[in-house]
């Protein structure tokens, strides 16, 4: 036997063996690896190749890290620069060479008039820690406590985090609706919708008897993307910040995973042109590496020496691969391109939605994209959509067009897609409030024919699983 024919027959035992014994080592809390059993040992660009032999194409993107895709050129230039420079890879908080060329580049990308008047705080290496440092920031320059954050948020899995996240198990903050069109929470959708949830927000505000007391500051995602890659109105957008800025409530928007070019504009609050008071950034901002800050006017810095810290807050390497991302998103207008590539991919797949009634709704924004995957043959959920008697009255503005009540969400159906494109070489990702929403994040790099096999893969996902057999009822 040849060594490439032996290395061949021996891939598949490797890859089995890695496999078991992660599953015996690892915690029940792993997620992904669950719905994901590959081993990658390569990777570039938008392609993976595991310890079996089998290419993927990632549209998971290390849920939106990767917005050059796998070990890019660039990124990895930098890395090797610092390394090779015999630069301190460690450094708690002081100031080097690395850390003011990242906080430069990043300053030069953000929302015009914020950068001008903003401080930046290095947290510890994962986004959730950035959002405990925005929550206690609010917290400490305004002398309040109480949050204000929206039904399906997520921000991360720390106390803090997780509060203000749609899944709290114990609510201590206060919620808010997010307006959506397919699944809004007063059966509305459209225009209509977002401003009867941005009345609700200024009636508790505004009601003394409300029994919610003014918060230290809001939070919201511009694109729910746990939640199911919703995207905010840009109209409530604006309507949302005039309400916390006539109340001196500071407005933190997570750009976690909405950032870096992701949406079709650099960060995704310059679509609808606001300015927050705070933003809170990672992912993406790392090149790949664990990198995580909090950026704020700079009238919130209140803060003590020490208020806030992190022993690995000064990754070396992350801030050199973050900068030579940030440059290269931004000098090559990656974002006008994910602009450009998700309207397409967008209109592809809701004509995929017009040949499938399992698929109920597809919505989302540049490259952040999900497809709902609801039950064909069950009816349609009442009151979630269009069931007032009059939802679209006469209006001389031009008026979004009615919803149709929704069918119940299908999370096997969707459980069921993913498999299928893992089959075929395709690595996507499953969200919502019942992980119903198939998500694609591809790398802004993704090429006009990467694209096309995304979708062909998915097409062919979906058209397996609509074909095949119900499962047999319950009891026979």
């Amino acid at each position: 036997m040849t060594r490439a024919a032996r290395a061949t027959e021996e891939a598949p035992s490797a890859h089995e063996g890695i496999l078991r014994r992660q599953s015996a080592r690892e915690s029940a809390a792993r997620t992904y690896a669950r719905a994901l059993p590959i081993v990658p040992v390569r990777a570039r660009g938008l392609t993976i190749e595991g310890a079996d032999g089998c290419r993927y194409l990632d549209c998971l993107s290390g849920a939106g890290t990767l917005a050059l895709g796998h070990n890019h050129p660039v990124v990895l230039e930098a890395i090797r620069k610092v390394l090779d420079s015999g630069a301190p890879l460690h450094i708690l908080d002081l100031a080097t060479p690395v850390k003011d060329a990242f906080t430069t580049e990043l300053f030069r990308t953000l929302p015009p008039g914020f950068a001008e008047h903003a401080r930046v705080q290095f947290c510890g290496p994962a986004g959730t820690d950035a959002v405990e440092a925005a929550l206690k920031l609010v917290r400490a320059a305004t002398g309040r406590t109480g949050m204000f954050a929206f039904a399906g948020a997520y921000h991360g899995m720390t106390a803090g985090a997780l509060e203000a996240s749609g899944g709290a198990p114990d609510v201590r903050v206060a919620r808010l609706p997010y307006p959506q069109d397919y699944r809004c929470p007063f059966g509305i959708g459209g225009e209509r919708g977002a401003e009867l949830a941005a009345r609700w927000t200024e009636s508790l505000l505004d009601d003394t008897k409300s029994g919610v007391p003014k918060p230290a500051g809001m939070i919201l995602e511009p694109v729910q993307g746990e939640g199911g890659v919703i995207p905010a109105r840009d109209d409530w957008m604006r309507r949302i910040r005039e309400i916390t800025s006539a109340r001196s409530i500071p407005l933190i928007a997570d750009e976690l995973q909405t950032g870096v070019g992701r949406t079709g504009t650099f960060w995704a609050v310059e679509h609808s042109g606001i300015t927050p008071d705070v933003m809170v950034l990672s992912k993406a901002i790392g090149g790949s590496l664990p990198l995580a800050v909090v950026v704020y006017r700079d009238d919130l810095d209140v803060w003590e020496p020490g208020a806030h810290a992190g022993t690995f807050r000064g990754n070396q390497l992350a801030m050199a691969a973050g900068a030579a991302t940030l440059a290269y998103v931004r000098e090559n207008r990656l974002a006008d391109r994910a602009a450009l590539l998700g309207a397409r991919m967008l209109n592809q797949l809701r004509g995929l939605a017009a040949e499938f009634p399992c698929i109920g709704d597809v919505r989302g924004r540049g490259l952040m994209i999900g497809v709902e995957f609801v039950d064909p043959e069950e009816p349609t959920t009442p009151g979630t959509a269009g069931s007032f008697a009059d939802p679209c009255p006469a209006d001389p503005r031009p008026a979004d067009p009615c919803p149709a009540d929704p069918r119940p969400a299908a999370p096997d159906l969707a459980a069921a897609v993913q498999r299928e494109c893992l089959r075929r070489g395709l690595i996507v990702e499953l969200g919502g409030r019942h992980s119903s929403v198939v998500r694609l994040l591809p790398p802004l790099t993704i090429t006009d024919e990467q694209v096309n096999a995304v979708l062909e893969r998915l097409a062919d996902a979906v058209t397996a699983v609509a074909a095949a057999p119900p499962p047999p009822a319950a009891g026979r």
